[in-house]
């Protein structure tokens, strides 16, 4: 049987004159006059209990009590005088006159306030079990609840069935560094945590199972930011005998209905589809925030032959791009704002940022204000201004560079200047990129590598151009794009053994190298391996957008730090020397082992 007869924010008008029984942590104390009030507080919200001084005992007992106290309260339910509402809390109508008091246990005065706005990322972290407790966490928590609950529910109606697959696996190359787990039992031998199930989803597909799902934890020991943590939570899911276009109806069916559920949220039917050649050209990014309405002209053609050394030059290169970005209204920007974008685009590589203000765009060049102007010609000027659609009031921001500097800077520009000078909406927006390039080039280790992963099929038609020229493959991938993140991202996947041998082949990767590290893969293959795809969505991240929280270490219980490490248990930590010698392992340099190792050779 409960302690407790009611939460604490679910006490309503219903329960008036009722005596009820509630439990929490005291949210704040306040003595007016000889009466105390006491807001406790549970998962549910406040209540405001009320202690007289006719009841001396438990009255000299409440005025013990301090923030974060963990208490029982017995109390009549009444009604507020009307001039006492307080119309912020759902039980501001009512409160409890207290006729029992029971401290359940004390607290020591906690690190900060749970009211308290502006709190560091150190002090939340280091002491997030309080940090979980504001209203704001439990909010976050509860959201990612709800939204994988909605997941599991969609999934099931659909026949997906949830199969764990393996922690413990084989390190393979798969994009970031591995978490590597030292094996006790076989000395100088590694397990690996998953970087993804990908592998075992598509064995799974082999094997029969047709339709898969896990909401699990994945592993990448990679450089931190907002949007990563070395250890996250992804939806893995994986089908057979579907199309690209089947897989993506079914999952642009699941996050609508999870919007609507969850937030009561429409979203787009359909969702816009984009292919990823477009993306770059008009936005110079792979997710385009659509909510932005601004977009790049190409003028890489036009500049060829401009006598400005900056736009031919970029203009000439084999991988150099010139592109546009009109501003409506931008004209009216002083000069230290286009200075701070000046040095906002330098983060992302740019050198300068060329601009022209369209003043009086009928007096032709004299109606321009910019420094570049007079080194560009009457011609190319008219057909800048042509293509770009300027009007009177505008200005025109340039990017001319190598083409991925370009895409980086002018396309974080975009979004920048759209979201703080009114040229984006507040909706969602979501989208789907497609036909992305099954290759790309790294010209360090001199060969190609995969832009997705190296199980993803290449479009129909493609697969001869694995063996003559890999740049021309296609991939039958696609990803999920919602207000300028990338959700969820999947592909068709390689069913037979033979075209994903040539795709290692176009990786540079062995007969002898693969067979090593995909043998396993490679094998079941051969066995009827059905057509089968699949997507994963990172949950982390379309609850961060839900909860419209700045970073997904918000709606995680127990985050690391950018620096992967947990201030709150403060992991990563050394271990004993007994541990170490039972997994084979010697640091370098570590004083104590290089000590143990020269009395052993003694």
């Amino acid at each position: 049987m409960s302690m407790r007869s009611h939460f604490c924010g679910l006490l309503t008008t219903a329960q008036l004159e009722q005596t009820v029984t509630v439990c929490g942590w005291v949210n704040t104390r306040r003595d007016h006059g000889g009466v105390i009030f006491i807001d406790v507080r549970d998962k549910e919200g406040i209540v405001q209990a009320v202690f007289n001084p006719d009841q001396d005992t438990m009255f000299k007992l409440a005025g013990t009590l301090r923030n974060e106290f963990c208490i029982k309260v017995v109390g009549r339910v009444v009604k507020r005088d009307d001039k006492l509402i307080n119309p912020k809390l759902k039980t501001g109508e009512i409160e409890i006159v207290a006729q029992e008091l029971e401290i359940l246990n004390a607290s020591i005065t906690p690190p900060f306030q749970l009211d308290e706005e502006n709190l560091s990322e150190t002090t939340r972290l280091t002491h997030r079990v309080l940090d979980l407790r504001r209203p704001q966490m439990q909010h976050n928590m509860k959201l990612r609840y709800k939204t994988a609950m909605a997941i599991r529910k969609f999934l099931d109606a659909n026949d997906f069935i949830d199969i764990e697959t393996p922690m413990l696996t084989k390190s393979t190359p798969e994009g970031a560094r591995d978490y590597l787990v030292p094996s006790r039992v076989h000395d100088g031998q590694f397990f690996a945590l998953p970087q993804s199930p990908q592998l075992f989803k598509q064995m799974l597909m082999v094997a029969g199972f047709d339709r898969y799902y896990q909401i699990v934890k994945c592993f990448r020991d990679e450089d931190l930011r907002a949007d990563r943590q070395p250890e996250f939570t992804q939806v893995d899911i994986e089908t057979s005998f579907m199309s690209e276009e089947d897989i993506r109806g079914v999952f642009e069916g699941m996050i609508r209905g999870v919007f609507k559920e969850v937030l009561d949220v429409e979203l787009a039917n359909p969702f816009p589809v984009m292919t990823y050649a477009d993306a770059m050209a008009l936005y110079g990014s792979d997710k385009p925030d659509l909510r932005v309405n601004l977009q790049f002209t190409e003028l890489t053609d036009v500049m060829k032959n401009v006598e400005f050394k900056v736009f031919n030059s970029a203009a000439n290169l084999e991988d150099g791009r010139v592109v546009a970005l009109r501003v409506p209204n931008g004209a009216e920007l002083s000069r230290s704002e286009i200075d701070a974008y000046t040095q906002f685009v330098g983060i992302y590589g740019a050198k300068g940022l060329a601009y022209i203000k369209i003043n009086e765009i009928e007096k032709g060049r004299d109606g321009l204000q910019s420094p570049i102007v007079k080194n560009i010609d009457d011609a190319t000027l008219t057909e800048v201004l042509n293509r770009t659609g300027a009007q009177n009031g505008d200005i025109i921001f340039f990017g001319a560079d190598r083409a991925k500097i370009v895409n980086d800077a002018i396309g974080a520009l975009r979004i920048k200047v759209g979201h703080e000078k009114g040229h984006a909406s507040k909706d969602w927006q979501p989208l789907w990129v497609i036909d992305f390039p099954m290759f790309e080039y790294d010209d360090e280790a001199k060969r190609y590598v995969a832009c997705h992963h190296p199980f993803t099929a290449p479009k129909d038609g493609h697969e001869d151009h694995l063996s003559t020229n890999p740049a021309l493959c296609t991939a039958k991938a696609y990803d999920m794009v919602l207000n300028g993140w990338e959700i969820g991202g999947g592909s068709v996947r390689i069913h037979r053994e033979e075209v994903q041998s040539k795709v290692f082949r176009a990786l540079n990767i062995g007969a002898e190298e693969a067979q090593e590290k995909f043998g396993f893969l490679l094998d079941a293959l051969q066995y009827g391996a059905p057509p089968h795809g699949g997507i994963a969505f990172g949950l982390d991240r379309i609850v961060t957008m839900m909860a419209g929280a700045e970073s997904i270490r918000d709606v995680i219980a127990f985050p690391k730090t950018q620096r992967a490490q947990c201030l709150l248990t403060q992991a990563p930590s050394p271990v004993d020397e007994k541990q170490l010698r039972e997994l084979h392992i010697r640091l370098r340099n570590n004083p104590a082992q290089l000590a143990e190792v020269k009395r052993d050779e003694a």
